[in-house]
């Protein structure tokens, strides 16, 4: 079966033995930079592609709330029939029958799993646009051009939204704001903006090189040590209790 599933869905997806299953390694990543894995399992001539639950368990770790919010619910249902999934106890699965390309099958699914982990983004964003609205009205005050949310494409082909694209006299930025009022989320945050960085340094070369910078809300206390540092190798850290040392980053008198 290994060699049949390997040779069906092609090279960017990898496979291996998981018990009873056979696991597939694809190339698509939850939001923090983890690999979203498929399980496999045949039954007379169906082959169920199930990712055992390990979105929605994703997703419920980002947040402290127990239950998903009717808006959260509706839009995962709604995922699931736009590439024809079927979410049960949790698991987003679909069957691949005789006839059927079991590549295509893997596809979908794995393509719902990564539309359902970016709900994530709902529960940031609420947080994150408050404090956004701020630094739009400092970048306003200081009289530095910006271009906000922009969309940028990483080399993985994934599309990272960056929060500003600040352009100065001397070097253009790109802004990513760390913002969350819960702890437990707080290192996830740091993760998502480290696997951003890490996607679009091929931004941070050349003769018209972005500088990445992590812009910390640290009017919550919610960051540990370690999340500066996650990001540090990548990016100037920044800290909005300390506008003056956020513009001279952007300036590049820092």
């Amino acid at each position: 079966m290994y060699q049949d599933l390997q040779r069906e869905i092609g090279a960017l997806f990898t496979c291996s033995n998981h018990g009873e299953y056979q696991r597939i390694r694809t190339p698509y990543l939850y939001p923090d930079g983890d690999h979203i894995d498929l399980f496999c399992k045949v039954v007379d001539d169906v082959v169920t592609v199930s990712d055992l639950a390990e979105t929605t368990g994703w997703l419920r770790m980002q947040s402290l709330a127990l239950r998903r919010s009717p808006k959260q619910r509706r839009l995962i249902e709604d995922t699931c029939v736009t590439h024809g999934i079927e979410l049960y106890r949790g698991m987003l699965q679909a069957r691949c029958r005789r006839g059927d390309e079991l590549a295509s099958v893997v596809t979908r699914v794995a393509q719902a799993a990564l539309r359902v982990s970016d709900l994530w983004f709902t529960f940031r964003t609420q947080a994150v646009q408050s404090i956004t609205d701020e630094v739009a009205d400092f970048l306003d005050d200081r009289e530095l051009g910006f271009e906000r949310s922009e969309r940028l494409a990483g080399r993985s082909g994934r599309g990272w939204t960056v929060d500003f694209h600040v352009r100065a006299e001397s070097r253009s930025s790109l802004v990513q704001v760390l913002s969350t009022g819960n702890r437990a989320a707080a290192h996830r945050v740091s993760e998502h903006v480290l696997a951003a960085w890490h996607d679009l340094n091929h931004l941070a070369t050349g003769p018209e090189a972005l500088t990445f910078v992590s812009l910390f809300d640290d009017t919550a206390d919610v960051w540990a040590d370690e999340d500066f540092r996650l990001v540090e190798p990548l990016s100037m850290v920044s800290r909005w209790s300390r506008p003056d040392e956020f513009a001279a980053v952007l300036s590049g008198a820092a």
